[in-house]
């Protein structure tokens, strides 16, 4: 690229008002040959979050879509939003909200750069290759413009990549580690392969938990693209009504959202199912990336013994294996993920406060936390379910 060419940022208050095209070439260039890395940046995906009514007027989360310009041609785009409140994000800062507020500013609203209910890790500042130092930085600076523009609180890049974090950091953005519980593929065959992996005592423990889950009394589909019918997301809309309005107080996502996946991403969707004499009592709904199954939202309308273990990690393992992809991320927390086989890897955010004082509190709060969260995670991967060979000898 020209050092020299000039850049034009512009906001946009729907994805309508974008090229699908433009967004996607920065989104998702590598789907032109093969599924996206991150099925949440697409256009298709943005846009059902939109059209289904889950974000814009009355959610709390209001587009303000970001495009970077060179030479007329855009080069770069981030989903932008602004919020009124801290739902929804995974990455808390709740407690920022009322340290600020108690000392007499107005925390809220702030602007995000997120995927919207989404707390799986991707590029945030979605760029052309080729122009990805001129992308961020023009996203960035957008951005923060736009919050003093409107006397905005601050800007938070919530899952973004290591590497955008890393350059974040350097642009002045305030740098949080935060950390998941993620499967790791190590070419397994099968299922049996990754339980050879296992300490015995948690082998044992595994196929006990699948034995009594699938002791149910009815049988388990996986389900993607064309086998997908507007039936199975009557079901799951059920289970999703009852979890989210036990976790979050009401659902997130509208009824309208799964109907617009099943026209534009059934392909990209994993939808488990537990049946019961043919009628869905349980699902699990993941999405399909290049490289990674993402698995989002469970619910049932039936409680059985380790059911959930079942249709979210257990059948997203052998999804995975089966399908050679090299990871299983499984949503924001969960400790409990750890003696099934998932360990605990960092998360990226980043951070821009317009308080001075305010933001040099919380920078000495954010180096004290990443360095007790990079002990914790090198902890806890030393109690993970993973044979260690001198105890497994005295096994």
């Amino acid at each position: 690229m020209d050092g020299e060419t000039q850049l034009e940022v512009t906001a946009h208050a729907s994805l309508a008002d974008i090229d699908p095209v433009d967004w996607d070439a920065c989104a998702c260039p590598e789907a032109a040959d093969g599924p996206p890395t991150d099925p949440f940046t697409t256009y298709r995906f943005l846009f059902a979050l939109e059209q289904s009514g889950s974000v814009g007027p009355g959610t709390g989360w209001q587009p303000h879509y970001l495009l970077v310009r060179a030479g007329g041609e855009v080069i770069a785009a981030a989903p932008l939003y602004a919020k009124g409140h801290s739902q929804g994000e995974y990455i808390f800062d709740h407690n920022w909200a009322h340290a600020f507020e108690r000392a007499g500013g107005q925390y809220y609203p702030k602007l995000q750069v997120a995927v919207p209910f989404t707390p799986a890790t991707g590029r945030r500042f979605l760029t052309r290759p080729g122009w990805e130092d001129a992308g961020r930085a023009g996203l960035v600076q957008g951005a923060v413009q736009v919050a003093e523009n409107g006397g905005l609180s601050s800007v938070h890049v919530t899952f973004c990549t290591e590497e955008e974090a890393e350059r974040g950091a350097q642009m002045g953005l305030l740098h949080r580690i935060t950390q998941q519980f993620h499967w790791m593929n190590r070419g397994y065959a099968d299922f049996d392969g990754f339980l050879a992996s296992l300490a015995s005592r948690k082998r044992k423990a595994i196929r006990r938990e699948r034995r009594q889950a699938q002791a149910f009394g009815g049988e388990i589909v996986n389900l993607t693209g064309d086998d997908l019918r507007p039936e199975h997301w009557d079901a799951f809309w059920t289970f999703y009504q009852d979890t989210g309005a036990r976790k979050w107080g009401q659902p997130y996502l509208t009824r309208r959202f799964f109907d617009i996946v099943q026209e534009t991403m059934r392909d990209d969707v994993l939808l488990v199912l537990a049946l019961r004499d043919g009628h869905p009592i349980a699902g699990a709904l993941n999405f399909i990336g290049r490289d990674a199954l993402f698995g989002r939202y469970w619910g049932c309308i039936e409680h059985h013994p380790c059911l959930h273990f079942e249709l979210c990690y257990y059948q997203a393992i052998d999804a995975a294996i089966a399908c050679g992809l090299s990871r299983v991320e499984a949503g924001a927390q969960g400790d409990h993920k750890l003696a099934r086989g998932y360990l605990p890897v960092a998360t990226h955010s980043l951070h821009w406060l317009a308080d001075p004082g305010f933001s040099e509190a919380v920078a000495n709060y954010l180096e004290a936390e990443r360095d007790a969260m990079e002990d914790e995670i090198e902890v806890l991967t030393s109690y993970g379910p993973f044979r260690k060979p001198d105890v497994e000898e005295q096994e």
